[in-house]
């Protein structure tokens, strides 16, 4: 392979990875608590963009129970926004973890 195809398969590969980037930061996934008491909506490039709590499930006796909610919301939601992420790279990077991609 010569050095002129080499590189115009890197600028495709570094476009497409952009791309692919650009795709995730517009992806929103939303991670849930307790039947959707709370959520919360992320990118699939890790950026909250919203939490929502339910009316009923705010009591001023227990905030502890509604910290842990929001604990298991954020969770989700970042598993999810992971795989996301993954599935999305993962087609460009045939599989190969490249550190600071996914």
């Amino acid at each position: 392979m010569n050095q002129a195809r080499l590189m115009q398969q890197m600028r495709k590969m570094q476009q497409e990875m952009s791309k692919a980037q650009e795709d995730l930061a517009n992806t929103i996934v939303t991670g849930v608590a307790a039947g959707n008491a709370v959520t919360v909506e992320m990118t699939a490039d890790y950026r909250v963009k919203r939490v929502t709590v339910s009316k009923g499930t705010v009591d001023p006796q227990d905030v502890e129970t509604l910290e842990d909610l929001i604990v298991v919301a954020f969770n989700d939601a970042l598993q999810k926004a992971r795989a996301a992420s993954e599935a999305r790279m993962g087609s460009l990077t045939g599989g190969l973890t490249i550190p600071g991609l996914s």
